[in-house]
């Protein structure tokens, strides 16, 4: 799952992206309302957690402009402005969910988590296939040819990943910053080391080869061609 963390107290924004990291999430750290607002509507998330009180544009600006732009995109304000009418005003806003600080983490986690669960917008897919391969993004299972595959939640990420870009080549750097959130080159074999578990089980056990390396560029899910 990826999400996008609008939060300028830099203590609340690493100890939550610490924490989803952990549960195998990506989060995205955004410390001003605008450049939020840029991410939100440039990039895909499952769920935007924003605090009302940031600087640049609120919170409640913010989630009105993303509703207002068509983005439906599920919203938990997570802020220290607790009152009853507060909370209406954000849920009235389009917030989906409104968790108050001091909070939680575990309680954080299951607010996200549902609202991750909540069925999409008619137009939106769940269910992600390329020739015998299935990715039910709802229920989080993956088969081939009808048998079921375990993945790791980090691995679940990789392929949906190379999945929703199917055909088109993603590099290194690009994995990088969609599956584990990293702006930078850690200089690491994590890319290389998930693949390689990813390609053993969703290609070995099988006939044709969906996961491709392009060498010297990148990676690229696709039928055989």
């Amino acid at each position: 799952m990826r999400l996008l963390l609008i939060e300028d107290d830099k203590k609340t924004g690493s100890f939550v992206a610490r924490g989803l990291g952990e549960e195998g999430h990506v989060c995205d750290v955004i410390e001003d309302g605008q450049d939020g607002l840029f991410h939100a509507l440039r990039e895909a998330y499952d769920v935007i957690v924003v605090d009302r009180m940031i600087p640049t544009l609120d919170g409640l600006s913010l989630v009105k402009a993303m509703r207002s732009a068509g983005n439906r995109t599920p919203v938990l304000f997570l802020t220290s402005v607790g009152g009853i009418d507060d909370r209406v005003e954000g849920l009235e806003a389009g917030a989906d969910d409104y968790l108050v600080k001091p909070f939680a983490f575990s309680e954080l986690l299951a607010r996200v988590n549902a609202l991750a669960r909540r069925p999409p917008a008619a137009n939106e897919r769940t269910v992600l296939e390329t020739a015998d391969l299935r990715v039910d993004l709802i229920r989080r299972r993956v088969s081939r040819a009808g048998k079921p595959i375990d993945l790791q939640p980090r691995e679940f990420t990789l392929l949906e990943v190379l999945m929703r870009a199917e055909g088109r080549v993603l590099t290194r750097t690009m994995l990088l910053d969609r599956v584990w959130g990293i702006h930078f080159d850690p200089g690491t074999s994590v890319v290389e080391s998930h693949i390689s578990r990813l390609r053993s089980k969703v290609d070995k056990p099988f006939t044709q080869p969906l996961l491709h390396t392009i060498r010297n560029i990148g990676y690229s899910l696709h039928a055989p061609r």
